[in-house]
């Protein structure tokens, strides 16, 4: 059983051990509790174990920073940020705000399962879970008692992909078999169904359903565009390293190294692995851009800025693994956590009578699985373990897994079915597995020896920590398994030095609590301030309205009562976002920005212009096929549980994205000219629409934000003078572009020479001066240039805005529909009565001076005590409604004006 840390009060504080003193500058040794690596010579050697591991066959990237390329990509990706200290505890909230929460996971069922530990602990705090993840999982989140909702996806066809193409680099045979396009196709249907798990109603049940927060691992992809476009707090949750940080390098790269320092080579490798998952061979950058233009109304992500796009956008990120094994880089900021892993209630199991007797009949044995992994020969794979376990004596129980692993009858072997691991493992002497986050966690909880044989993914982080941990060999890759290699590795984990490192690891983590711990660092991401309904303060905010010069912030339940209450009419109340994301396209230079713009007009113009034949023959052939694509959209039917991959990949074509008509049946000979027809001019009109964008937008907004940009190479900060979102405010930002830049162009010219001569003599002066004139060039040239490129990037904004409006649309229609839900399940008639009440009690603060909403400060039981004189009956002036009925207005009603609300501010 796991012990709990014991809290006290709002905040607990972790103890903070003192700093290595010989290191000179170095930054605090814990941050959020006791989570950093060692910096003696161990630890240096902790790091190159980890950092310079060469697998030659693993698919990972090999990075030489000692060549060119290396050198190149040393000097063009951003180097780490220097470090800001930040509080060294983890703050633990008295929650009671009840969000609707969608949980999205992609991946095998070792990756769901601590998922459903979390959605579990989740809705102990009055939160509603669902959990979105592939079709073949519904059993298993249901029986857990967590909502839940299909998102499509093969898990299978996706493990024996990853078990062919371990790393980044997909193999010559993959793309012959065309394995290639099928994971790109199954990877747009996951996309949209974790989009529809946000706002679709459950399948079963029919219970309306909108998100307000999103938990994600990493490889569901849709997160961070889901919540940017319904303005909602997303929080990424993984196993693996995937923030940048100079402790150690990606997972997914082998780093070499002589002149380079290690910690920056490290921090690189982050980025130059999610450029080549974003745009390389995998090429999933566009699949998703495709997907946010056709089912969101998202403009797309620029090349440059989606590998490092939850960074940059500073996405709270919880690690889901225990800071015994791998504690937390100091260099990782605030927002950042690792937290221990995630472990679920022990399931009750009784084992079969053949399982219990072999138990019985002597010592522990050693257990073989690799669970979910499809093995390419599974017959020479179960060969390769039965010599093992002959040659070292030990009894063994093989998991079957999804390979099906067999063979001969044999007394000191189980071949085992379906079993909890946290039950078997407290059975058996040492585990060998695939090295999934999960297994490994129970394994070492129970204190077992491990030996992990990795295929793909972070399996060879997880064996090289627990190797350098002491409680396991050093793994072998599944392609160098052989029989002696896994007989030493059996042979090692017996050893009492290696039982000793394991129980010691087990010992730390049953002190932790990770489950718990990560529900407080969700908590404690969330933009509080920017949450809470004015009136019903344990609801979230879904809409605002305009009052006087500020804005009230309302629940859907509270907008819907107000709404048949008739206090506003319905079309003033506006989408609030909790939690605004901000894409933006970094320019750091005119060249490298008017450059990049120039490529992607031109790209843009050519595939319009080639889209005048390709999209009529792509007609035609359609035309002779009874499965027509149906235009994708933002609110569609759910996927079926029973939904395949090639069903939705023909619904989400990734050649025209539903682009062409939707005719299911076959058209006939008009029918198709015209289909064509269209066809050929939509893509007439995209090169001219193409063109006149590059031009008149894109290209000068470039240049506008690379002059702009240009000081920051020389360590000027550069003033952020607002986001265009539509004509209003590309006419403020063109504004205070020019009325800000130009004068300090000039003024710089005469300032920076003289802040160098007083800061570093007649040096300085010169530095000073360079500075002074380059300033005066760019500064004065952006004001001159925004004031043309960002009024016609807000008119263009502006313009889509209002054709793209579908996504949107639907969005508000979900959340009225949920809020006539959460209305029609109050039988007493008390909860209209009291946000009538409330309101009304805003309104009145305004007489009395008072700023802000002052129910918004009050419990519940002082506010209604306020309303209903602490009796369980309406006030008379409040009579109860009947289900679903129009709330009759109160008699006594005091129009006073409305009060002065505290403005809403920007991002936070």
């Amino acid at each position: 059983m796991i012990l709990e840390p014991e809290w006290k009060g709002k905040a607990a504080m972790l103890p903070v051990p003192q700093l290595d003193e010989s290191i000179p500058d170095a930054p605090p040794a814990y941050e959020r509790g006791t989570f950093q690596l060692p910096t003696d010579r161990e630890g240096q050697e902790f790091i190159d174990r980890n950092a310079a591991e060469a697998v030659g066959e693993d698919g990972r990237i090999d990075l030489d920073f000692d060549s060119k390329l290396g050198r190149a990509l040393a000097s063009i990706v951003p180097l780490p940020p220097p470090y800001v200290p930040t509080h060294g505890y983890l703050e633990r909230r008295d929650w009671h705000i009840k969000l609707n929460i969608v949980i999205q996971v992609v991946g095998s069922r070792g990756d769901v399962q601590p998922f459903i530990a979390l959605g579990s602990e989740l809705k102990k705090h009055g939160h509603r879970v669902r959990l979105a993840t592939h079709n073949v999982f519904e059993d298993f989140v249901r029986e857990s008692g967590l909502e839940f909702y299909p998102i499509g996806g093969d898990p299978a066809e996706l493990m024996a992909y990853m078990v062919k193409n371990p790393g980044l680099i997909p193999s010559i045979k993959s793309l012959r078999a065309g394995d290639i396009q099928r994971k790109r196709a199954m990877v747009m249907e996951m996309l949209e169904g974790c989009w529809r798990s946000c706002v679709e109603p459950d399948i079963i049940s029919k219970d309306p359903f909108v998100a307000e927060a999103i938990i994600a691992n990493p490889p569901s992809f849709a997160h961070v565009h889901c919540a940017q476009v319904l303005g909602i707090p997303v929080h990424l949750m993984f196993t693996m390293p995937w923030t940048s940080t100079r402790a150690f390098s990606h997972p997914l790269a082998n780093i070499k190294y002589t002149s380079t320092d290690p910690g920056i080579a490290n921090y690189i490798s982050y980025g130059v692995v999610e450029f080549f998952d974003m745009a390389g061979l995998h090429s999933l950058g566009d699949v998703i851009n495709k997907w946010r233009h056709h089912s969101l109304d998202l403009e797309p992500v620029p090349l440059t800025e989606g590998p490092s796009l939850a960074e940059t956008l500073k996405i709270p990120f919880t690690y889901c693994w225990s800071p015994a094994l791998v504690p937390k880089p100091v260099d990782w900021p605030a927002h950042i956590d690792v937290c221990g892993f995630f472990f679920r209630e022990p399931p009750h199991y009784i084992p079969p009578l053949e399982l219990d007797a072999f138990l019985r009949a002597g010592p522990p044995p050693v257990y073989i699985g690799f669970g979910s992994i499809v093995i390419d020969d599974p017959k020479r794979m179960s060969s390769i373990l039965l010599e093992a376990v002959h040659t070292t004596g030990v009894r063994a129980i093989i998991s079957r897994g999804w390979s099906k692993l067999d063979g001969p009858s044999h007394p000191n072997v189980f071949y085992l079915g379906d079993c909890p691991h946290e039950w078997l493992f407290q059975h058996v002497s040492a585990v060998v597995h695939h090295g999934g986050a999960g297994t490994t966690a129970c394994g070492l909880l129970n204190g077992k020896p491990t030996t992990i044989v990795p295929f793909f993914g972070d399996q060879p982080f997880w064996g090289n920590m627990v190797a350098a941990a002491g409680a396991g060999p050093k793994p072998i890759p599944h392609k160098k398994l052989n029989p002696k290699a896994l007989a030493d590795a059996i042979a090692f984990c017996l050893t009492p030095a290696a039982a000793a490192a394991a129980r010691t690891i087990a010992d730390k983590m049953r002190s932790e609590s990770g489950v718990k711990t990560a529900v407080d660092s969700f908590h404690a991401n969330l933009p509080l301030d920017r949450l809470k309904c004015n009136i019903l303060s344990d609801r979230p905010a879904a809409w605002k309205i305009q009052k006087g010069k500020g804005t009230l912030r309302l629940s859907k339940l509270a907008a819907e009562v107000l709404v048949q209450n008739k206090e506003f009419d319905p079309k003033a109340l506006k989408p609030h976002n909790t939690n605004k994301i901000r894409i933006e396209n970094r320019r750091w230079d005119p060249f490298t920005g008017g450059t990049s713009a120039v490529i992607a007009t031109a790209t843009d113009i050519v595939d319009a212009t080639a889209g005048i034949i390709v999209k009529p023959y792509q007609e035609f052939t359609r035309s002779h096929s009874n499965n027509a694509p149906p235009t994708p959209s933002a609110a569609g039917t759910p996927l079926s549980p029973m939904s395949s991959t090639s069903d939705v990949a023909s619904n989400l074509n990734l050649d025209d994205m539903g682009e062409g008509s939707s005719s299911g049946a076959t058209r006939s000979g008009m029918a198709t000219a015209g289909a064509m027809t269209a066809a050929s001019g939509k893509s007439l009109g995209r090169v001219f629409t193409s063109y006149v964008r590059g031009t008149m937008v894109d290209v000068p907004v470039a240049v506008a934000d690379g002059l702009r940009g240009v000081p920051r190479m020389y360590g000027e900060e550069v003033k952020d003078y607002g986001e265009v979102k539509d004509w209003k405010s590309g006419m403020l930002v063109a504004g205070k572009t020019f009325a800000y830049a130009f004068p300090e162009g000039l003024a710089d010219f005469v300032v920076q020479p003289y802040k160098g001569a007083k800061e570093d003599g007649a040096l300085g002066l010169v530095k000073g001066l360079g500075k002074g004139t380059v300033d005066l060039f760019v500064k004065t040239n952006s004001a001159v240039v925004g004031v043309l490129a960002y009024p016609s990037q807000g008119i263009y904004k502006s313009v889509r805005a209002t054709v793209h409006a579908t996504t949107a649309r639907g969005i508000s229609q979900s959340r009225h529909e949920e809020g006539k839900w959460l209305l029609s399940l109050d039988h007493t008639g008390l909860l209209p009565a009291r946000v009538i009440a409330g309101y009304d009690e805003l309104l009145r603060d305004k007489g009395k001076g008072k700023k802000g909403a002052p129910t918004d400060l009050l419990p519940e039981s002082s506010l209604d005590a306020r309303i209903f004189g602490y009796s369980p009956h309406p006030s008379p002036r409040l009579p109860t409604p009947s289900q679903n009925a129009p709330i009759p207005p109160p008699k006594d009603r005091v129009d006073a004006q409305p009060p002065q609300y505290v403005a809403e501010e920007g991002t936070r």
